[in-house]
């Protein structure tokens, strides 16, 4: 038996509609009618609210179904590639920002006669840009659990290591060059990243927590 008839079967079971079905897990009806038709397949996630829904395991709804099986397996690598993808964006994003505020903080210094003005560059990069960005690119790995879950505390240490290094490549390299004196980076400076990333994880978070419990309300 193909899962479509299994749907069937185990909507009927427990006396629901097709509407009523497709309002409990928020698609349309004439999806669980392709459903039910084997016309097209549920992705994991609808089939595991389906089980859910109907009392019915995952093992029994794709019981020897090998094609049903087969586009899982396929939709799961989709899911995979787009999630590195996402992860790739976010980074990059992130790196393009750091990199500018570094070129421009060698840029101002070898350009004009007065060179950079150090102190409003400190309050523009480290005070806004800088926190701003980690801030932000945070939120999104809270909210994408999925997506970072087994990466997420790694990148509180990557962000503070970022604006270590950052202020290491400007500040610190600027007095090494006209001091001679080499400077070493201060692990002190980790700290303000990982908190800027900190904080913002923990609102992604709560951002996810209170969008899945408006979806869980409008379900029941």
């Amino acid at each position: 038996m193909e899962i479509g008839n299994r749907l069937k079967n185990a909507r009927k079971k427990i006396g629901m509609t097709q509407e009523q079905v497709a309002e409990k897990i928020g698609v349309s009806r004439q999806t669980i009618s392709n459903w039910e038709n084997n016309k097209s397949y549920p992705d994991i996630v609808s089939v595991i609210s389906l089980s859910d829904l109907y009392s019915v395991s995952l093992d029994e709804l794709l019981k020897e179904d090998k094609r049903m099986i087969g586009f899982l397996e396929e939709s799961t690598n989709e899911v995979k590639s787009r999630e590195k993808f996402s992860r790739l964006v976010l980074i990059m994003s992130y790196l393009v920002i750091w990199v500018l505020s570094i070129f421009f903080f060698w840029f101002g210094s070898a350009s004009g006669d007065n060179g950079l003005d150090a102190m409003g560059y400190a309050l523009i990069v480290f005070y806004f840009v800088l926190p701003v960005s980690t801030f932000i690119s945070s939120v999104f790995i809270g909210v994408d659990d999925n997506c970072w879950a087994s990466n997420r505390w790694l990148m509180l240490l990557f962000f503070g290591f970022m604006y270590m290094l950052a202020s290491y490549v400007t500040f610190s390299l600027a007095n090494t060059t006209l001091t001679g004196h080499l400077n070493y980076p201060e692990i002190a400076d980790i700290l303000p990243g990982i908190m800027c990333s900190a904080v913002g994880m923990i609102v992604g978070k709560l951002i996810a927590i209170i969008k899945f419990r408006g979806q869980r309300k409008q379900s029941i």
